[in-house]
């Protein structure tokens, strides 16, 4: 077939004899690009008749997705076929070869990135399909697939960029002296990319270990955060009020946090009640249970009402109730503090919390409460309306005093 096409682009390139060699030459080239083109269309659309609703969709996309690479790399197959009947100068086709070479070689790794974003995304989609979004399994995969991604992604563009530049004489003879002196280059490459090598190394360690994954509840710096993204330096946070943190993903390695959904996303919520001594503890905790049990954010699991413990003032009254998530254990909380306070305030107020004031005598009989010594002296008020105008001998308009209207202070 190789010989038969390099035949048809010969005779195709003497049909041009009546134009300069230069120009003859670069459309005979056009002539095998079109060639490449028209035949990437025909496979196209014989992939995109494939039947099927799911292996046949699947093929579909990644038909779609993938003919812009695939395209110009048949491109650049075909104009590379037929550069030898071109008869382009030597220099020239020496250096059109070597830029299609590079090109392809891109062409290349951008079809590997294309391909793993769309295994992934298919993998992805498929796994978020499930009704239950708590899953760890489900989310042990989203945070090791897109991790991995991230990471494969970093290495294929090394290594295209590598690649390409490892055609160019230059680059190939420094690549070489580096590999001789191998010790040297390494430990300097080493201390420059050290950042980046701790992070890449450490996101590889976290898809694989999990110490957190996709959606995790973590505290960090005293806030509720979600992991939003990883990527392979740094993971973004997601706070409840919509800021977020950026954190490097080493910081996860080397700095202990609280992570709430690890092993399970149900938690123990813990609500405290200060109330009197005289409270009725059993129409609390019945109330409570009503409560609780009436709550459709309520796991049915765990519930329990103790006094936990007192002071000289209030005893204080422990609530725990399950949920399936920390958000759902939240506005659970916030619920029975709601119904619980509206109990105690129009049918328990006795349990309402209060100081209590003792009167002691003092030993010795002084009674300082009583002993009008130890008291302010009353106030002299002026009755209501009186007006006696400015004093003698002042200056300015002051108010004087009558004997009227005396209180205590």
């Amino acid at each position: 077939m190789k010989t038969e096409f390099l035949a048809l682009l010969t005779k195709i390139r003497h049909l041009f004899g009546w134009l300069p060699g230069l120009l003859s030459s670069i459309l005979m080239l056009c002539v095998a690009g079109l060639v490449a083109e028209m035949f990437s269309r025909f496979i196209t659309k014989l992939i995109l008749r494939i039947p099927g609703q799911k292996r046949g969709a699947f093929v579909r996309s990644f038909t779609m997705a993938m003919q812009r690479p695939v395209r110009i790399m048949l491109v650049i197959v075909f104009v590379g076929t037929a550069l030898p009947v071109s008869g382009l100068p030597y220099d020239i086709m020496q250096a059109t070869m070597h830029t299609l070479v590079v090109l392809f070689v891109l062409m290349l790794g951008y079809a590997a990135v294309v391909a793993t974003r769309i295994l992934s995304d298919a993998y992805l989609k498929r796994i978020n399909g499930k009704d239950d979004k708590d899953d760890i399994l489900l989310r042990t995969h989203m945070t090791q697939v897109r991790v991995l991604r991230r990471t494969t992604d970093l290495l294929i563009g090394l290594l295209t960029i590598g690649a390409a530049l490892m055609t160019f004489e230059p680059v190939r003879q420094y690549g070489l002296s580096l590999f001789a002196s191998a010790g040297a280059a390494s430990l300097v490459v080493g201390l420059a990319a050290r950042p980046l090598l701790t992070n890449l190394f450490a996101g590889m360690q976290i898809a694989m270990t999990q110490p957190i994954r996709m959606e995790d509840l973590i505290i960090i710096n005293g806030d509720w955060a979600w992991v939003e993204e990883i990527t392979s330096t740094y993971v973004v946070l997601r706070v409840w009020d919509w800021r977020r943190h950026i954190v490097p993903i080493s910081y996860f390695l080397e700095n202990t946090f609280q992570n709430w959904t690890h092993n399970s996303a149900a938690l123990i919520g813990v609500v405290f009640l200060y109330v009197d001594f005289n409270a009725p503890m059993d129409r609390i905790r019945e109330r409570l249970r009503e409560i609780v049990h009436s709550a459709p954010l309520w796991d049915g699991k765990e519930f329990a009402v103790q006094v936990a413990d007192c002071n000289a003032h209030v005893m204080t009254i422990r609530v725990i109730a399950s949920a399936r998530s920390a958000m759902q254990s939240w506005d659970l909380r916030c619920e029975i503090r709601e119904q619980i306070l509206a109990f105690l305030r129009d049918e328990c107020p006795e349990a309402l919390p209060r100081d209590r004031i003792s009167h002691v005598a003092s030993v010795s009989g002084l009674d300082v409460m009583g002993d009008p010594g130890m008291l302010s002296p009353p106030v002299k008020r002026p009755p209501p309306g009186a007006y006696m105008g400015p004093r003698s001998g002042t200056s300015g308009g002051g108010m004087s005093m009558t004997d009227g209207g005396q209180g205590h202070g």
